[in-house]
């Protein structure tokens, strides 16, 4: 199955390279399934997008930015007027609000050197596999209450809200914006249910559960049978003590009387 995986991501990498304008996507069911979660979305790694503007000899990184659906037009931009990426971070725009805030930055994928299919195999290898391909926006719970922390600060998002997300390739030694993407599709992530919404209908219970509960009722019948019995069981030994009592009792003065009788 792990296999599947890594071949499904072999073919998502085919379709980034045949669009160089495409925008940041949500990653694939089979490869981080319940996405978008409550507070995270993952997304696919830009593999192949910025290989025309890459230069032999440089060095690049690329920025992931996110903003909320409600910025505007004209906050969504993410370069300065020197075409320097904004360091703006998830506080100063209010998690989004205001503008785009940096989430990430990492290097550039690898199109020409992907991860080998061999190590698909090793369970150990998998998740650092997958994780060369996906991205989670919104992973990191501690950075924002953490005073020591000086990286770049990736705070979970917020529940049933509406995001759009870009890929920046900056150019390390001038610090330049040299290629973007298109800002991607809005993104929403899911709702917080409330327990009094959450359906407790048995026509909602899975097989397993229905046998379990069918066990549960088989064993509390027979243990309710067995009590019985042995209820039944003391209450009728009970009676036959007391009437064998009883009838030792009245032999006992039948004897007793006949000697008096004898004697008169």
């Amino acid at each position: 199955m792990c296999s599947c995986w890594v071949v499904l991501a072999f073919c998502c990498l085919g379709q980034l390279c045949a669009d160089q304008s495409l925008r940041p996507q949500l990653a694939a069911p089979q490869l981080a399934t319940n996405n978008p979660t409550l507070t995270t979305v993952a997304l696919e790694k830009p593999f192949c997008v910025f290989d025309s503007s890459l230069s032999p000899n440089k060095s690049y990184v690329i920025y992931l930015y996110a903003m909320k659906q409600l910025a505007s037009a004209i906050s969504s931009v993410v370069t300065t007027t020197t075409n320097r990426p904004l360091n703006s971070t998830f506080q100063q725009t209010s998690g989004g609000q205001f503008g785009p805030y940096k989430a990430a930055a990492f290097s550039v994928p690898n199109c020409a050197s992907p991860p080998r299919l061999a190590d698909v195999r090793d369970v150990n290898k998998v998740s650092d596999i997958l994780k060369q391909y996906l991205f989670r926006v919104g992973d990191d719970g501690t950075c924002l209450y953490d005073p020591n922390f000086l990286g770049i600060c990736n705070p979970p998002l917020a529940p049933e809200t509406t995001y759009r997300f870009k890929y920046v390739l900056v150019d390390s030694t001038e610090g330049i914006m040299k290629d973007q993407t298109l800002w991607s599709d809005p993104i929403k992530t899911k709702r917080v249910k409330l327990p009094l919404k959450i359906d407790t209908w048995p026509g909602r219970r899975s097989g397993g559960m229905i046998v379990i509960a069918s066990i549960l009722s088989v064993l509390m019948f027979l243990l309710l049978a067995g009590l019985l019995a042995s209820v039944s069981s003391a209450v009728v030994g009970s009676e036959d003590s007391s009437a064998e009592t009883k009838h030792m009792s009245q032999t006992i003065q039948q004897s007793e009387q006949r000697p008096q009788l004898n004697s008169e």
